[in-house]
């Protein structure tokens, strides 16, 4: 991997005004800098657009709510770097994740490099709200889109992911890059924090049973021997 290896970053947003500032703020501190942020504006009614536009450094698309694969698809789509992260916009990153991921990658430029996560509550709940969340208070390995980072041409490689899945899309793309034989490697660090706030909280049964067909499609892929 070239030192000037250029780094794009998507956030996918869906009335994220309430955190979004925070999550690009986070990249915007990395200590290897990214080389642009791209904010997919997933239909949004809030002041999403603005707080967006209110970076310099960002570049904000819109497309009519179509879910966050479709949004995660369309900002790959247009990114022009070598590598690419992805980030929620109510998640943030630690200082130093480019920089860890990219010596990682250095020496296996194809493989996917993930981190562990540290769950945090909003600093916004009352006691009462927080009381009823759950936040893991260890770190933990996590193979999320939010922790990753992939050479683009890598993601492409195993093609966009399935819009058709309500949740666990990027569950689904990970079994496909396993599935080719992508090396993966998990870091030890913590190098994202993962907001729990009642939002996320909220549709928790409901995403439970969601993965369902995610989980089929995988085992359906394997036993047919599709690698994609």
């Amino acid at each position: 991997m070239a030192a000037t290896d250029r780094v794009s970053v998507v956030i996918p947003a869906f009335n994220a005004e309430a955190y979004l500032a925070e999550a690009v703020a986070s990249v915007l501190e990395q200590t290897v800098p990214a080389a642009e942020i791209i904010v997919v504006d997933d239909g949004s009614t809030d002041g999403t657009a603005e707080i967006a536009r209110s970076f310099a450094a960002v570049t904000y698309v819109r497309q009519a709510n179509a879910g966050v694969a479709a949004a995660l698809n369309h900002g790959s789509r247009i990114a022009s770097g070598d590598l690419l992260a992805f980030l929620s916009a109510d998640d943030v990153w630690r200082p130093d994740k480019l920089a860890l991921q990219q010596q990682a990658l250095h020496s296996a430029p194809n493989r996917l490099v993930f981190g562990h996560m540290q769950h945090f509550l909003s600093p916004e709940l009352t006691p009462a709200e927080a009381s009823g969340l759950v936040c893991p208070p260890q770190p933990m390995p996590a193979f999320s889109a939010g922790t990753m980072l992939a050479r683009l041409d890598t993601f492409r490689a195993i093609g966009p992911l399935d819009e058709g899945f309500a949740v666990g899309e990027f569950l689904d793309w990970y079994g496909r890059a396993r599935d080719r034989g992508v090396e993966v490697i998990m870091l030890d660090a913590v190098v994202s924090g993962r907001r729990v706030h009642l939002g996320n909280q909220s549709t928790k049964a409901l995403r439970q049973k969601s993965y369902a067909p995610v989980l089929k499609a995988m085992l359906d892929r394997r036993r047919s021997g599709q690698t994609s």
